[in-house]
């Protein structure tokens, strides 16, 4: 009798997690829209806390203005960008993939798998040792499929479906020039490129990486272009004499971006649909760069917290100086922008026009795709 009821009971818990299988597999569609997102510091929301790297700010003062006051392995005071659009999505902060709380019920919200440090290329941010580089990054997207497949017991087509209907979020480039091409004088890359052959470079490469996500299910993807690199503080401290934008970084940015536009547009005649969004974080960041007043800040040209010329160089620590009021600040450290910075970034991804973002901006592309949904 004792078997018979254990088997009873064994087979009551066995229906009661195929139940809440199904219910999660039925939910798909009706919470808050899943999220993906790849890339460098600029997005990393803590991947690199769980890697042996120096490429990381887990400790304070990074994280003084997020909701809990505490570093997170987000490089910004506060929120990020993938932060901010997901509270226009409606959930809240995706988590980095390697976080221990991305499991069951939490899969079904997406996974942030970015990765300060990286670039396009392999060999871009070799000084930082182990950081998730984008094709391990993408390996781990596949890895995500199938844990997702199994916490929905093992229902393929619907882990399928909440990829496809995912936003995905793609942040590369800076990294390749600053970390790479420009890091020292004469560097390996600058000596096997001239500038415009290593942007045309990336770019293949870039379309090789967004291909690869088509191919694992992403179907809208933000693609940000560089931004203005030869105005960060750090540029500023070690490249400019008088406090001007670095004109050299500056050419590199202007190069790429265009031709990142072009292959976003051949990708997407070649797919016969809008899946690839090309992001001018460029224009962005340089509206508030070039007239911080306009925006209500102080200065566009030293970094809230650091030291050095600038506060550019190195990155914030605990013996750092610390602006007291981060909002009059558009970098909060030597490279990475404020919150508030960010929500000035992110609201052009919302209601930019076609300058900022082609063909469609965030607003659209939520309101199209919510429409395209319905039965």
């Amino acid at each position: 009798m004792a078997a018979i009821a254990i088997a009873f009971l064994l087979v009551l818990v066995a229906a009661a997690a195929a139940a809440a299988a199904m219910a999660s597999a039925a939910s798909i569609g009706t919470g808050p829209r899943p999220f993906f997102v790849f890339g460098d510091s600029l997005v990393d929301s803590g991947n690199n806390n769980y890697l042996l790297t120096t490429a990381r700010a887990d400790s304070p003062p990074y994280g003084l203005d997020y909701p809990t006051h505490r570093a997170t392995g987000r490089f910004s005071n506060g929120l990020n960008v993938p932060d901010i659009i997901s509270e226009h999505l409606g959930s809240p902060p995706v988590l980095p993939y390697l976080s221990p709380h991305l499991d069951g019920p939490t899969l079904l919200t997406g996974a942030n798998f970015a990765s300060a440090g990286v670039g396009i290329l392999n060999d871009t941010g070799i000084q930082f040792a182990n950081i998730i580089r984008m094709p391990k990054q993408l390996r781990y997207f596949q890895q995500y499929q199938t844990r997702l497949t199994r916490s929905l017991a093992g229902d393929a087509a619907a882990a399928r479906r909440l990829v496809r209907s995912a936003l995905v979020l793609i942040t590369l480039g800076g990294n390749d020039f600053v970390n790479n091409y420009y890091l020292v004088p004469f560097s390996a890359r600058s000596r096997q490129f001239s500038l415009p052959d290593y942007v045309r470079y990336l770019i293949a490469e870039y379309r090789k990486i967004l291909r690869q996500l088509y191919d694992l299910g992403a179907r809208r993807v933000l693609v940000t272009g560089s931004g203005p690199i030869g105005c960060a503080p750090a540029e500023l401290a070690t490249r400019s004499a008088n406090g001007e934008c670095d004109i050299e970084l500056q050419r590199a940015a202007a190069l790429y971006n265009p031709q990142l536009v072009a292959m976003t547009r051949e990708l997407n005649a070649g797919y016969g649909a809008d899946v690839f969004v090309a992001v001018n974080a460029y224009r962005m960041h340089m509206d508030f760069i070039s007239a911080p007043a306009a925006y209500g800040f102080l200065t566009s040209k030293v970094a809230c917290c650091g030291q050095g010329p600038y506060n550019g160089v190195g990155l914030c620590t605990a013996l750092s100086s610390v602006c007291p009021d981060r909002s009059l600040y558009a970098f909060w450290d030597n490279f990475h922008p404020t919150e508030r910075a960010n929500r000035i970034i992110v609201s052009q991804f919302m209601v930019g026009s076609p300058e900022y973002m082609h063909p469609l901006n965030l607003s659209t592309i939520l309101a199209v795709d919510a429409a395209a949904a319905m039965p």
